[in-house]
């Protein structure tokens, strides 16, 4: 099943998404489910609260962004109640875009590292540290389970700019080459 993507405006996207257990109701088909929505949306993350669900598991695929960083090759993963243990190294600047922004594109600066525990689809635990690309891929995805968007990390000036952009969101006056829907 394909999920519409839930966009700005939505309260679900300000949420802090709560831990799931293993006996999670259909865990394996909504991580299915997560990966088709996140690839037909053209996306290389997708968390839970971009399809009305406000838990804590969120997936990756960065296959797409291969071509240019040959990393990314088969960085394919499920993460499920992760927590960010560290932040290091130098912050950098890169433009992001967000599902639940569509048509905005803003540069972002994050720590290049990140350490994170987590649980696989299996409940498998992990704690792991990744940089670059997928550090910056990984804090994306988990901001939107504390409920932060990629846009409260840009400078106040260019918040300042954008709200004309996210206010027409917010009135679905948007156009994306997904299904979304705004949740009340």
């Amino acid at each position: 099943m394909v999920y519409p993507i839930v966009i700005y405006g939505s309260p679900m996207l300000r949420k802090v998404s709560e831990e799931i257990t293993p006996e999670y109701k259909d865990l394996h088909i909504l991580i299915s489910d997560m990966f088709d929505t996140m690839e037909v949306s053209d996306g290389v993350g997708l968390a839970a609260p971009q399809i009305g669900k406000s838990i804590r598991i969120f997936v990756v695929d960065a296959t797409p962004m291969a071509e240019d960083d040959s990393s990314l090759e088969g960085f394919r993963k499920v993460f499920i109640n992760p927590q960010i243990i560290e932040e290091s190294g130098s912050k950098w600047g890169y433009t992001e875009g967000c599902l639940s922004l569509p048509e905005i594109r803003e540069e972002v600066e994050r720590p290049s590292v990140v350490k994170i525990k987590y649980n696989d689809e299996h409940f498998n635990t992990f704690e792991e540290t990744y940089n670059g690309i997928k550090a910056r891929i990984i804090q994306h995805e988990y901001d939107h389970l504390q409920g932060v968007l990629f846009t409260d990390r840009v400078s106040p000036i260019r918040k300042k700019l954008l709200k004309g952009k996210l206010n027409n969101i917010a009135r679905g006056k948007v156009k994306a080459s997904y299904k979304t829907k705004i949740i009340k």
